[in-house]
């Protein structure tokens, strides 16, 4: 509306009051794209779609996209109070003879309902809910063929949603190898009979590790793989995340755009 708004009259002059406009009849009607009226095209117009497509564009990308260290929406609320201040002084600033013209209006009422939206999004939570659904990430295959030769939410053999890994929920205690026990009993007293359990001591506790997708219940932060305590980037509800390995009770997770770091907080995740 506002890009329609910057077409219709934003001044008019009315030349029964004696004003000298005969001349110039083309001068009786101003728009907004008219040189005469700088800078009303950038400070209302162009700050107003502007703020409108920054606002938009911040409910498509991540919680965490920033310019210049100043997030989407912010820059949008900004721009679009601004141009509701140019509009409302622009509104008591025709001078003599001049009138207010429907684009000014409409320009007024766009910019004025803009502000307020973009001011109570930050207060009210139901109005940050996202326009679409979070993406599904694409099938990649970047451990190779072959056992796992590729992943993807969720995989047409992968686990189903809330399954189990290994036959175990994820984070129970796994149940202990009873394969040692029984082999050494097999063999002779006296012998190496104890050295086939031994042997196959490391292969029960070994990193079998297989990715998976999974959500988390609230926001959680991703530290760095290296131990540091500073927070690379936080886990949103309602996305999809990939575990590409395992640490105790922590994950190796990865993001949508590639960044890894450990999730030291796994309880109540969703398995995918």
């Amino acid at each position: 509306m506002l890009f329609i708004a910057s077409f219709l009259t934003f001044y008019s002059i009315d030349c029964s009051g004696g004003l000298e406009c005969s001349a110039l009849r083309d001068k009786y009607e101003y728009n907004g794209w008219k040189s005469d009226l700088f800078p009303v095209l950038p400070a209302i117009f162009l700050s107003g779609v502007i703020a409108a497509a920054l606002i938009v564009a911040a409910r498509f990308q991540p919680a965490d996209r920033k310019v210049a260290g100043i997030a989407l929406d912010h820059w949008g609320t900004a721009f679009a109070v601004s141009a509701a201040w140019s509009s409302l002084w622009a509104l008591g600033g025709g001078g003599e003879g001049r009138s207010a013209g429907v684009g000014l209006i409409l320009g007024l009422i766009a910019n004025l309902a803009m502000a307020a939206a973009a001011l109570l999004t930050q207060k009210v939570p139901a109005l940050k809910a996202p326009l679409m659904g979070a993406p599904t990430p694409q099938v990649q295959s970047p451990y190779g063929t072959g056992a796992h030769p590729g992943y993807g939410y969720p995989g047409p053999g992968g686990p189903a949603a809330g399954g189990s890994f290994g036959g175990q929920p994820y984070g129970a205690p796994q149940p202990a190898d009873q394969s040692g026990p029984q082999q050494a009993a097999a063999q002779p007293a006296g012998g190496t009979g104890g050295a086939p359990a031994g042997a196959q001591a490391p292969s029960a506790g070994g990193s079998d590790f297989a990715p998976f997708w999974f959500a988390v219940p609230v926001n959680r932060p991703l530290f760095p793989e290296d131990g540091g305590q500073t927070p690379i980037a936080e886990l949103a509800p309602g996305t999809w995340y990939l575990a590409v390995d395992q640490r105790g009770a922590a994950l190796v997770a990865q993001t949508q755009d590639g960044r890894r770091g450990v999730l030291q907080d796994t309880s109540g995740i969703q398995r995918g």
